[in-house]
């Protein structure tokens, strides 16, 4: 018996952060009569995404801008037609800084995550002994790695760049974007393009003159380590954003401070699936199609029930916590404000401080005049510990960081504390073996998929592309021909 489909499909998408949101905003554009049914738990859209507004500041929680390559992101400014509304962040002061001692250093010019594109940058750094500048700049005579299994970002540095280069910039590097453990950490899953350079060219050095001879690294990204004219904000802050995603869906999709207890399909497998949603609310209409846009938690005990081939993958993998402490100072109780827009610590000094950002430095008008608003991560894969300290207790550690190497003298005008637990996905060697496992599961449930940034990518630009994906299988799938049971065209 093939499966009719209901003039109006249902769709039921739990999460109503970024991924769950995106999902909504293609799958309306790609099925013009759809009923939506977003349900979210909290008592707020946005996930990990929030912003604050308070006496003269704008306060991220989370993430404060995003990167316009790839494109995913900007595509979906420019579908919601907000991309004149952007924000480029502040040309002065872009970069960064890492800390060796009680000083901070610029990241050496050039310095593009773990390969140096200036010999001279590396030569001057005073991040780096002399032998571990000569170690790095030795890397075009080491030897070919000729397994192709995974490796993690530890290996592949220390063996490449050498102990020294990856306690002391690449780590930290990685750390601030991961909050992860290196030693852990798949470079598969998060930096292939590396690995394809040392296949493709011997070696990274190689790869980067072949990028110079065509033209392919860019004065910015030389100079600075980082291309922060291809990033963008928003006046109002991220939330702006997801409210304007919200607004485009129809008002009664969106289900706050709701939970889901079960997801069960009516059917074992294929395109005769519909599914029976059980929430804190009641049982809804049933669903033609469902997307999990969870963290993969969340989405394993969804599954556990009728699919352990996906349960079982999503479970495995970890994730870490982090708090971020934000602080507003006044500009006369920091004796040493450096003008770049943060920096990052080394694991290697074991410090408490995993990176320090300024906002304001990033865009202007994110707090009054003669004030600084920081950022301050701490917690993550390697400092488990800081997650039991009190908001207290981690402050006096700020105070006395903060106070060597900027000369924070521990005033503040007012400071917060947020928590993200379990909300940063970890990558480990072995991931794409996982998400393999992950994806051939999902061939049974053509009606279902999932989205966010357990699977594809941590970063903005990778969550988006997971919606528009998860948005595109359900309109497929909800696209075959009740007799045929193939796509319509």
């Amino acid at each position: 018996m093939t499966r009719q489909i209901n003039a109006k499909p249902h769709v039921v998408i739990v999460g109503g952060g970024l991924s769950g949101l995106t999902t909504a905003f293609y799958l309306q554009r790609a099925i013009a009569d759809i009923q939506l049914s977003i349900l979210e738990s909290a008592p707020q859209i946005g996930g990990v995404i929030q912003t604050e507004q308070m006496d003269g500041y704008l306060v991220e929680h989370g993430a404060d801008m995003f990167a316009t390559q790839p494109g995913d992101a900007f595509q979906l400014c420019q579908d919601l037609g907000i991309e004149e509304e952007l924000l480029v962040p502040n040309v002065e002061g872009r970069g960064a800084m890492i800390v060796r001692g009680d000083q901070l250093h610029p990241v050496p010019e050039g310095f593009v995550l773990m390969r140096p594109t200036r010999t001279a940058s590396i030569l001057k750094t005073p991040l780096l002994s002399l032998s571990g500048k000569m170690r790095l700049l030795g890397e075009r005579w080491i030897a070919t790695r000729k397994e192709t299994t995974d490796e993690s970002v530890a290996d592949f540095t220390r063996r490449r760049l050498g102990q020294e280069t990856l306690d002391r910039i690449v780590q930290p590097l990685v750390g601030g974007i991961y909050t992860a453990d290196h030693e852990q950490l798949s470079m598969a899953a998060t930096m292939p393009t590396f690995v394809n350079m040392e296949r493709q060219h011997t070696s990274l050095a190689a790869a980067t003159a072949a990028r110079q001879r065509r033209s392919e690294d860019s004065p910015e990204r030389n100079s600075s380590g980082a291309r922060y004219s291809q990033f963008r904000g928003f006046p109002k802050g991220m939330s702006s954003w997801l409210q304007t995603i919200a607004d485009r869906l129809p008002k009664d999709a969106m289900r706050l401070q709701t939970s889901v207890r079960s997801v069960t399909p009516t059917a074992t497998e294929g395109h005769d699936q519909r599914w029976d949603v059980e929430t804190s609310e009641g049982k809804l209409p049933q669903a033609d199609a469902v997307v999990l846009a969870t963290p993969a938690a969340a989405a394993a005990k969804l599954c556990a029930p009728f699919a352990s081939s996906i349960a079982e993958p999503l479970s495995s993998l970890k994730t870490a916590s982090s708090v971020i402490t934000i602080i507003a100072a006044a500009n006369k109780d920091i004796a040493r404000l450096p003008k770049t827009f943060g920096f990052v610590v080394p694991a290697a000094e074991s410090k408490s401080i995993l990176a320090c950002s300024f906002a304001n430095h990033k865009f202007a008008g994110r707090c009054p005049e003669d004030t600084t608003l920081m950022r301050i991560f701490m917690g993550g894969a390697l400092r488990t510990d800081l997650l039991e300290r009190t908001d207290a207790e981690l402050l006096a550690l700020i105070r006395e960081e903060l106070g060597t190497w900027i000369g924070w003298n521990g005033k503040a005008i007012w400071t917060k504390a947020v928590r993200w637990n379990n909300a940063m996905p970890q990558y480990h060697v072995g991931h794409l073996d996982r998400v393999g496992k992950i994806e051939s599961g999902l061939a049974a449930y053509p009606t279902m998929a999932l989205a966010g940034n357990s699977l594809h990518g941590v970063g903005i630009a990778p969550v988006i592309r997971t919606a528009k994906q998860a948005a595109a299988r359900i309109a497929a799938s909800l696209a075959v021909d009740s007799e045929s049971g193939v796509p319509k065209p």
